[in-house]
């Protein structure tokens, strides 16, 4: 998908999302939320295999982005979605975030900002994806 990075993850989508949180909290970001839209569809009585998405930010990145687009707003805070697939695999899907700066036409003035965003998806996959 246009736009998206997925990659696998060795862990299942409920231990993927509770080490991107911890990692994302020593790293001083603000966890939003988290979400299990398969709890929540079970509670409706429909089946959905494991699905759990994060969502965090941080001001000091977010807020040179907004300041910079507004329009960046709509894909703010950042999102991180575990899901299995149809035989037990656990990906990790995010925004691709050299798509967010060209999508809301970020000016070279909030690179750093990106950047920050860029190596917190690095250490999200290389840390709650990996054993």
């Amino acid at each position: 998908m246009t736009g998206l990075i997925t990659i696998k993850s060795e862990h299942s989508a409920k231990q993927t999302i509770a080490k991107t949180e911890a990692l994302l909290k020593s790293k001083g970001y603000h966890i939003f939320t988290r979400i299990s839209h398969s709890e929540n569809a079970a509670k409706n009585d429909i089946d959905l295999r494991p699905t759990e998405l994060i969502i965090f930010g941080n001001p000091k990145v977010g807020t040179g982005l907004m300041q910079d687009q507004q329009s960046i707003g709509i894909d703010l805070p950042s999102k991180v979605l575990a899901w299995e697939d149809e035989h037990g695999q656990t990906w990790v899907t995010h925004n691709k975030t050299t798509h967010l700066a060209e999508r809301h036409k970020l000016s070279d003035a909030v690179k750093e900002n990106i950047n920050a965003l860029k190596a917190t998806m690095k250490a999200i996959k290389e840390t709650a994806t990996k054993s």
